[in-house]
This record gives C-alpha cells, sequence and structure tokens, in this order.
C-alpha cells in the first residue's frame, strides 16, 4: 500500500489546521470543534488496524462506498480527510461477477483470509487488529417467509466474538445496516457488546445527510407526533426510514423510553386509519412539502414522472404515549423526508434529507467518517440502542404484515430506553454539494480520487 494512503499528510500550514478546526465547529457546533482536536490528536497516536469482513464487494456496493473513505482521501463536509485507520485484512463471503475485491487487494497490498477468524488473527494465534468493519449486505442469501434477506451478520458477528473471546481482547465492531432480521439474534448481539464491554455502530447512514431545510429537535423538546417518509422498498428501505424518524424523535422530553406497539398497514388500510386520525395526514403532507414544495396534490397522487407503487406505514406507539409513523409514499429511492408537532406550536416543523447529488452513495463519507471515529477513539458515535430499537420494530412490523394480517401486535420486548447523543459532528451540513455537483459524474474505479475543494 502506497504511503500516501498509510498516513496523513499534515504538512500543511498551522492555519490550514486552524481553519479545519474553525471550519468543522462553524457547521457543527462547540462539539464538532472538539471532533477536529481529536482528529488532530489521533493523527499522533498509533492508528487502528483494521479487518475488513463483507459478503459481496462490487461497484456501489456497500463494501465499495464504506471501504473507500478508509483506503483514501474523501470529502466530507467540504474539506478532503485523509483515513484514520489502516485496513490490513480481508475476508469475503461470496465473489460475483464483477467482483473488485482481488482487484482492491492488490493495488492496496491487503492480504486475503479464508476465514473470518484467520483474517482477524492475520495468520497468528491471536487477534491481531485494533477494530473490525463487519459489512454484511448484499450478496445471494436466501429470504425468509417475511420478506427478510437472511444476510449472515449474526454469523460474522459471532465469529468475530469468538476470536477476541479466545484472545481475552475486545475491540470496536461496526456491523453494517440493522442488527439481524431476527429479533432474538438481534438482541444478543446487543447484549453481547455490553457484556463485553466494546463499543459497537451499526445502523443506516441517512440520519448523517444534510437537513434541506434546518432543523435540529433539541434535547427535552415536548413533541406530540412525528412523521418520517420514504420512497423505496419495503423492509430494505423501511430500516432507514425508521432509522430517520428515530434520530430525531429520541430527543424529545424524558428520552427515549421504548415502543409498545407496532402495526404494518398498506394500501387503503393506510388511507382508512390516517383518516380515523390514527396518524397524522397533516404531518405527512408537511414532510412531503419539505421535499416537493407546496403544490395542489393530494397526499398519494402520482408524483412527477414516479411510478405508481402501493403506499405502506409502519404506526409506533411509545411507552411514554408519544406516537409517530413512518410511511412509504412514491417510488423515489432518494425520498427522506420528516415532520413533527411541537407541543404548543400552530405550525408543524417539517425537513427533507438530502443524501447529495450521486444520491444515498454520497452518505457513506459522513458513514465512514463516523466508523472511523469509532474505531479511533473506541466511542460510539451514537446510541446502537437507536438501531437495536428500529431493528425489534421493523421484526414486528414484517410480522404484522406477512402472518398476523396488519395486525396491532404489543412489544413489551422492545421497551427499551436510552439516552441520545449530539451526533452533529458526523452529519454532512451541505458543504460537500459546493464541490461534488450534479454534473460530475460518480467515480468508475474504486478509490478514484475524491473531488478536490474548490
Amino acid at each position: 500500500m502506497s504511503e500516501s494512503f498509510h498516513r496523513p499528510r499534515f504538512s500543511d500550514s498551522m492555519s490550514r489546521r486552524d481553519l479545519l478546526k474553525m471550519g468543522a465547529a462553524a457547521m457543527a457546533g462547540t462539539a464538532g470543534m472538539d471532533w477536529s482536536q481529536q482528529e488532530l490528536e489521533a493523527a499522533d497516536s498509533k492508528r487502528p488496524q483494521v479487518a475488513g469482513i463483507f459478503t459481496q464487494f462490487f461497484y456501489c456496493s456497500h463494501a465499495y462506498h464504506i471501504f473507500h473513505p478508509f483506503l483514501g482521501p474523501y470529502l466530507f463536509n467540504g474539506k478532503l480527510l485523509q483515513p484514520q485507520c489502516d485496513v490490513v485484512s480481508l475476508y469475503g463471503d461470496q465473489f460475483k461477477e464483477g467482483d473488485l475485491s482481488r482487484g482492491v487487494a492488490k493495488k492496496f497490498e491487503l492480504p486475503f483470509y479464508k476465514t473470518i477468524g484467520e483474517a482477524l488473527r492475520r495468520g497468528g494465534d491471536e487477534l491481531a487488529v485494533d477494530a473490525v468493519l463487519s459489512i454484511g449486505e448484499h450478496g445471494d442469501y436466501p429470504d425468509t417467509k417475511y420478506g427478510q434477506t437472511m444476510y449472515p451478520r449474526k454469523r460474522f458477528f459471532d465469529e468475530i466474538v469468538d476470536v477476541m473471546k479466545q484472545s481475552k481482547r475486545f475491540v470496536p465492531v461496526f456491523s453494517d445496516k440493522h442488527f439481524s432480521y431476527r429479533w432474538d439474534w438481534a438482541r444478543e448481539m446487543y447484549d453481547t457488546s455490553r457484556k463485553y464491554e466494546f463499543p459497537m455502530m451499526v445502523g443506516s447512514s441517512v440520519p448523517l445527510a444534510q437537513r434541506t431545510i434546518p432543523l435540529e429537535i433539541p434535547e427535552g423538546t415536548e413533541l406530540e407526533d412525528a412523521v418520517s417518509i420514504h420512497g423505496g422498498p419495503i423492509e430494505k428501505y423501511d430500516i432507514h426510514g425508521l432509522e430517520v424518524l428515530q434520530s430525531m424523535v429520541e430527543f424529545r422530553k424524558g428520552g427515549e423510553t421504548g415502543v409498545s406497539s407496532v402495526q404494518f398497514l398498506k394500501g387503503d388500510d393506510l388511507i382508512k386509519a390516517g383518516r380515523e386520525g390514527r396518524w397524522s395526514m397533516k404531518l405527512a403532507e408537511a414532510a412531503m412539502q419539505a421535499e416537493l414544495g407546496k403544490s395542489k396534490r393530494g397526499l398519494f397522487d402520482p408524483i412527477n414522472k414516479e411510478g405508481t407503487s402501493e403506499p405502506h406505514g409502519i404506526l409506533l406507539e411509545y411507552k411514554d404515549g408519544f406516537r409517530a409513523t413512518m410511511l412509504k409514499i412514491g417510488t423515489n429511492g432518494v425520498r427522506w423526508n420528516f415532520a413533527c408537532q411541537v407541543k404548543g406550536e400552530a405550525t408543524p416543523k417539517a425537513t427533507s434529507f438530502f443524501p447529495g447529488p450521486w444520491g444515498n452513495r454520497n452518505l457513506f463519507r459522513a458513514f465512514s467518517h463516523a466508523i472511523q471515529h469509532l474505531f479511533v477513539h473506541k466511542e460510539e458515535p451514537y446510541p446502537c440502542e437507536r438501531t437495536l430499537l428500529m431493528t425489534g420494530v421493523l421484526d414486528v412490523a414484517m410480522h404484522s404484515y406477512f402472518e398476523k394480517g396488519q395486525a396491532l401486535m404489543k412489544t413489551p420486548q422492545l421497551e427499551i430506553a436510552y439516552k441520545p447523543k449530539n451526533f452533529n459532528p458526523f452529519r454532512e451540513m451541505g458543504a460537500s454539494w459546493d464541490v461534488i455537483t450534479k454534473e460530475m459524474p460518480l467515480p468508475q474505479d474504486f478509490v478514484e480520487a475524491d473531488p478536490q475543494p474548490k
């Protein structure tokens, strides 16, 4: 691996460093200043050695995008940053036509191993890495009868933990997207991380997207209702829509208390429930207006040139009495909208999450930036309880739909309380879109240099 990809280049002047800190602080608040300082301090300490584990690695796959900022400079909030970790070993579960992993391994002189254990031990007898990047998304895996792809995230996690237990050393673990398609496995993964006291990061990248209409929910805000909206397929995109919702409402007064009931509804049943006031059509309209602007259109009318698709929703009631709804409207895969009602205010607050000119692909830079923080500082950038809770909600919703005839289901197992954490330092605030524009083509080669800031 070339020197430029191994070590951060801090040959710039002190004014450049100061500019980095000031720019981050301006965009992310005081916490951003702290994070920038941590970045500079980390450059002088030992760089974490990372094992990369993935299901498949092809163009525009999750592995492709997540590895990119680990192997070369990456753009975040308009600044071209250097990776803070070194990937030192690889394990791939499947290799399809168009696989890129072996070319990347050759280019960066990264050894491949036949098992996850060998990749973590790097040919020795003990754990020989400081962090693990586990990407269980994409690949040829069967679906459950509930429409959930059986990605081997739990198997990956178990094999990682086995090595750490044998070596009596525990390191940070990132596991892509939601914990597992099974709630009992998800809970076991979380409980294991708490038992052995290693930090873990899971979940969606979408909460890190730019909010086109500035909207913050200060901790302690008294919310009455909330809605998030996406335009993607069932289950695979529902987890993103749920995390967008939860990343906002977890800051409400009293903190997170957990979810007491879940119901999946679609089509006419969903619309009927909205007309009955079981979920807020007013908030849904405000959320869509944040994306499309005010127009004379029905909430479920066709949107521009999008194809028609049956809407569906997941209705949540929380232990503290708060309610919220995740909706799927239209077919736009980069639709990420949110609206909420603050107690005592007449007008809803709403925003749209903009992933960037290259669609959802842009989000992986901010995502990988947060993962590197986990690895360098051994600190979760935001609570993994958020994703644990939404993993459980999604699992129950799929059972409600496929097994229980869209029945409302009580969820005492999801009454999980946690305290939110300010994650503004890890959000893309929009400065990168002064560099990456819609006219600029997406790079075709792996780790082709990110555009230089203008």
